[in-house]
């Protein structure tokens, strides 16, 4: 089993940044494709950021590119979401996911991910 735990979400304003953390646990996360994720009460969970096991490709959303930044440290079992420049629509809870196989490339479906942080909450206000 995999335990991952997200920290960092908060209020905010419009324009301002954030640093989402994920720390995984109980088994070696090094050799797998991880992932961001945000979901509203409203809209079904979508995909915001990937990273290969490597750091060698990532992937973003369309309405974060530019604005947002994927980074991981396998030796400390971490991956992170640089969140910069944030807008009232980018308010929702905010999820870590592992794909577990080694693959090169990044799932955006979010059913494709078997292990899921509880989440953190983050809100821009306007």
């Amino acid at each position: 089993q995999v335990q991952l735990v997200e920290s960092g979400g908060g209020l905010v304003q419009a324009g301002d940044s954030l640093r989402l953390s994920c720390a995984a646990s109980g088994r070696p996360v090094n050799s797998f494709t991880m992932a961001w994720f945000r979901q509203t009460p409203a809209k079904e969970r979508e995909f915001v950021a990937g990273i290969t096991w490597n750091s060698g490709r990532t992937d973003y959303a369309d309405a974060v590119k530019g604005r947002f930044t994927i980074s991981r440290d396998n030796a400390k079992s971490m991956v992170y979401l640089q969140m910069n420049s944030l807008k009232p629509e980018d308010t929702a809870g905010y999820y870590c996911a592992l794909y577990w196989k080694p693959i090169v490339t990044i799932p955006i479906r979010p059913d494709e991910y078997v292990y899921w942080g509880q989440g953190t909450q983050v809100t821009v206000s306007s």
